[in-house]
């Protein structure tokens, strides 16, 4: 679920408490949250909704200026869904991307980590980081087509990554966070 930067300065207002979509099928949770540039905002109900039941009220709460505006704004088609919002909590990676210093155990969860993820095809998400680290601002297509995998594949697992604050995405590309380029220096000196 994309929200406007519009929509999120309204959330983090508390201006803005609904949004409304037409979806196949929902594509947020309740009780998830949703990383977004201000934070994660927490999802409260996700309900189907008649859209004869949408009031100028639910219009404002979810940033328009009255119920037309918001209908003619939504998808035609689909189920529609009206989503509550249930506050702001930061998002957790920022202070791990800036965690610099890897303690043994934070090295050895990571490195057990790559293992894991590793065991069908070993030093491939060293490999991710290497190339990030010496391609920042690199296309994400670009870098697939080096590491020999599908952008769709290659995506995924950068996020993988984020999680765990090792990599942080631009507009194009990926660069390393000082987390990441921690877990570089280790990587070579365990030549991983």
């Amino acid at each position: 679920m994309l929200l406007k930067q519009a929509t999120l300065e309204g959330i983090r207002r508390g201006d803005v408490t609904l949004a409304f979509r037409r979806w196949q099928r929902p594509t947020v949770k309740a009780g998830t949250g949703l990383r977004t540039a201000i934070g994660v905002v927490r999802i409260g109900a996700v309900e189907p909704v008649d859209e004869a039941t949408i009031s100028d009220g639910h219009a404002r709460a979810a940033g328009y200026a009255d119920r037309a505006a918001l209908i003619d704004d939504l998808r035609s088609d689909g189920t529609l869904y009206r989503i509550a919002f249930d506050g702001i909590e930061p998002d957790n990676r920022l202070a791990l991307r800036a965690a610099a210093d890897l303690s043994d155990g934070d090295w050895h969860a990571l490195a057990a980590r790559f293992a894991k993820w590793d065991s069908t095809l070993p030093g491939y998400f060293p490999s991710i980081l290497r190339l990030i680290g010496q391609c920042p601002e690199v296309a994400a297509a670009t870098l697939a087509e080096r590491l020999g995998v599908e952008k769709l594949k290659f995506k995924q697992d950068v996020r993988k990554l984020k999680e765990l604050g090792l990599t942080e995405s631009l507009d194009i590309g990926y660069r390393l966070s000082p987390r990441g380029a921690a877990a570089l220096e280790k990587l070579r000196e365990h030549r991983l």
